[in-house]
């Protein structure tokens, strides 16, 4: 009989894709989602969503009891870096109280496997790039530092409780797979902004800061496909029937520069995309870019879209079929 898991936060872009591909791998899956930055219909067919919040111990705990969970999958969490450092008890108060509750529900079920969705936000500004697994850990925002929190509780839940657990740090999830695509509301990443000015939806894309010390002046990032993103999930979700505690990096291994992006999206639309320098914001590394090399390694993953075009075509295709994104 399949494993049954459940995904918290599976009604949003990254959840929703890996809620896709573990129906596609036979997994039975339980999206649990509030719905206030997921949509029902990102929530893929075949999978049973529950519309309830990770705050709500009693709602996680009649989800534990009613339908016999064998692993959960985190994504829950709100993702504004700029926001957080703004509203920083926002953040702290869902993305680690919260995940504190969850925790304690699925000990109190024997729930014994986790895989956290995590952020490259936890090294701040890096020592050197590309950045491994063993780098400092300083987040620069509120929101670095809300899941920085999570993943000590995960160690130490490990060590107490014996709870097999997977720390993935993302760098920038992109792309689009198939009929499910990137829609925030209010939409805060660059590449989906970048393609709503080429819809005639904003005017221009701002960037924010120019003097960076990059070669061109602007923020260099690692833009990884929603779909590696997501397959690398499952593969850790079974490597955690062997292993109590895996931490990955999860990109491309490869920068690309604010300008270098938009050019990119110009290129691929081809559209002009007026752009505006603005101030930086708060909290921006200079340049995040990933040593993957350790999952590569283990367990084999191997990016299928690496380059920023494939990913830019990807999410301008799902655009042009959803202007309005899921509305």
């Amino acid at each position: 009989m399949a494993d049954r898991v459940l995904v918290t936060g599976g009604a949003g872009y990254i959840g929703s894709v890996v809620t896709s591909q573990l129906l596609a791998k036979g997994y039975e899956v339980i999206v649990c989602d509030n719905l206030s930055h997921g949509t029902k219909k990102a929530v893929p067919a075949g999978a049973k969503l529950i519309i309830a919040d990770t705050a709500d111990r009693g709602a996680l705990d009649r989800i534990f009891q009613e339908h016999h969970i064998d692993a959960v999958m985190h994504f829950a969490a709100f993702i504004e870096a700029g926001e957080s450092m703004q509203v920083p008890e926002k953040y702290f108060r869902n993305n680690t109280v919260n995940s504190l509750t969850l925790l304690e529900a699925m000990l109190a079920h024997k729930v014994q496997r986790l895989v956290f969705s995590s952020t490259a936000a936890l090294y701040g500004t890096p020592d050197r790039t590309p950045i491994e697994e063993t780098a400092p850990l300083h987040p620069t925002n509120a929101y670095g530092e809300s899941k920085l929190l999570v993943e000590q509780m995960l160690a130490w839940f490990h060590r107490i409780h014996g709870l097999r657990y997977a720390c993935l740090r993302y760098f920038n999830a992109a792309g689009a797979a198939g009929d499910l695509g990137e829609d925030h509301v209010p939409e805060s990443h660059l590449i989906p902004l970048t393609l709503q000015v080429a819809l005639g939806k904003r005017e221009y894309v701002s960037i924010f800061g120019t003097d960076y010390p990059t070669p061109d002046g602007t923020c260099v990032r690692d833009y990884i496909h929603v779909s590696d993103l997501a397959s690398a999930h499952i593969l850790v979700l079974d490597a955690l029937r062997q292993s109590g505690k895996l931490i990955y990096n999860l990109g491309t291994g490869r920068g690309f520069s604010v300008r270098e992006v938009v050019e990119t999206v110009r290129r691929v639309t081809g559209h002009p995309i007026p752009a505006r320098e603005v101030a930086r914001r708060p909290g921006d590394p200079a340049v995040l870019v990933a040593g993957s090399e350790s999952i590569k390694n283990d367990l084999h993953w191997q990016p299928q879209f690496p380059e920023v075009e494939s990913i830019v075509r990807s999410a301008w295709e799902w655009r042009r079929k959803h202007p309005d994104g899921y509305a």
